[in-house]
């Protein structure tokens, strides 16, 4: 097994909460070296959101998105702080940052300013709502989960709009941060060669492995004859961009045809049965996505006479009759346990699953062999969605204390 896919490339995290972070963790994931960048005594804010604490004390929520980072504290108010943060954006393949727009200009840290100093440097910088007329309105998910439309086609019909259970405006940006990190690093490679960390673990380097915390990293210059860096660039990325972007259907039914779409509860605008239904012990939903599921689902149930149906035999008919079919089968449904139909589905074809708590979506994935979660020294972690046969993802490090490797970074800034 070789390194990770991203080993070699030093990336300076200047972000916090969440969006940042999870980018962040992402391409640590993939064999990048992350320093975390923090505020002296706080550190990230999400350090101080809890509870649920971890055994050791540590706030899960930072847990979550921190792994495999390295942390500096620097007071980026203080001259001699931001010199040695001013020292790792020059040296950086990548600097991540979520700062209101404007605020690492003034420090001196800004994309035009550093481009100069690191024309290789691929510069993500993530905002709420863009850098123009929206650059000082606050990024926070609920406010853009409000504003950018996801609590009008959530909840209820008649309630007041519901927010999504998790922070997904941020973790969708985050996820189209990396992506555009990653565009970004390709291009540079077809117009130079970039990476400024060796020694990192990938085979061949003979340098220090990225779990040795305590070896001295070799930090390569670009000597006389060598070929440069080719062009960074800067990757922009909203909340607000990114929530319209992932709302597919629906913003494109605004898009294209004008239509704006409204909470439906459990139900979904353009397919039928697609929704939640009541089995004799508990729910469990259902989404039959195609006249073949349709006719299955029917057949299981032991009503032909619905697959039959004119009114039923395509999913446009069975969206116009929606009330009526979906009254049917829950009655259908409602005689047998959940449990029992999830298994005469499933062998049917008919796509369906009992609503889980998370105990209970973690013992599935453990039963399907997806190896949801790791422990890195004691502490219990989620594991990385991606699978890659050659360059896996890996786990080298917990989440860090605050300003544990400020030496390590020092060291290999030199003087």
């Amino acid at each position: 097994m070789s390194g990770g896919a991203l080993s070699g490339l030093l990336v300076a995290d200047f972000s916090r909460v969440l969006a940042g972070p999870y980018a962040t963790m992402l391409l640590a994931d993939l064999g990048a070296e992350v320093v975390k960048v923090e505020r002296p005594g706080t550190g990230d804010d999400t350090r101080a959101w809890g509870p649920p604490y971890a055994p050791g004390g540590q706030a899960t929520y930072f847990l979550g998105v921190n792994r495999n980072k390295r942390s500096i504290a620097l007071d980026l108010g203080d001259e001699a702080d931001l010199e040695v943060a001013r020292a790792l954006a020059t040296r950086a393949d990548v600097l991540v940052e979520n700062f209101r727009p404007g605020t690492m200009d003034r420090l001196g840290l800004g994309h035009d300013t550093l481009r100069v100093l690191n024309p290789g440097l691929v510069y993500c910088s993530i905002t709420g709502f863009g850098s123009g007329a929206g650059a000082g309105l606050p990024g926070y998910d609920l406010i853009v989960q409000a504003v950018g439309g996801l609590m009008s086609v959530t909840g209820e019909p008649d309630g007041p709009g519901t927010k999504a259970g998790v922070a997904l405006v941020d973790v969708i940006t985050g996820l189209h941060a990396a992506l555009g990190i990653l565009a970004a690093l390709r291009h540079r490679d077809h117009t130079g060669e970039g990476g400024h960390l060796t020694g990192t673990g990938r085979p061949g380097a003979g340098g220090t492995r990225p779990e040795d915390a305590t070896s001295k990293p070799d930090v390569r210059e670009h000597e006389g004859g060598a070929r440069e860096p080719g062009a960074g660039q800067r990757v922009e990325v909203s909340l607000l961009s990114s929530l319209l972007s992932a709302l597919t259907n629906h913003s494109s039914a605004y898009a294209a045809a004008g239509v704006v779409p409204r909470a439906m509860g459990n139900r979904h605008p353009s397919i039928v049965p697609y929704e939640v239904f009541h089995a004799a012990d508990r729910p469990l939903v259902i989404a039959a996505g195609n006249d073949r599921q349709f006719q299955a689902l029917c057949a299981v149930l032991d009503r032909p006479d619905l697959a039959t149906d004119d009114r039923y035999a395509t999913n446009a008919g069975r969206v116009a009759a929606r009330d009526v079919l979906v009254a049917a089968l829950d009655d259908a449904l409602r005689e047998r346990p959940a449990d029992e139909w999830f298994g005469r589905l499933t062998a049917a074809g008919v796509p369906c699953g009992p609503i889980n708590d998370l105990a209970a979506a973690f013992a599935l994935a453990e039963e399907l062999g997806l190896e949801p979660s790791v422990r890195l020294d004691g502490v219990g972690q989620v594991t990385a969605p991606v699978r890659l046969s050659a360059t896996p993802p890996s786990y080298r490090r917990p989440p860090p204390e605050l300003g544990q490797d400020d030496a390590w970074v020092r060291e290999i800034l030199g003087p």
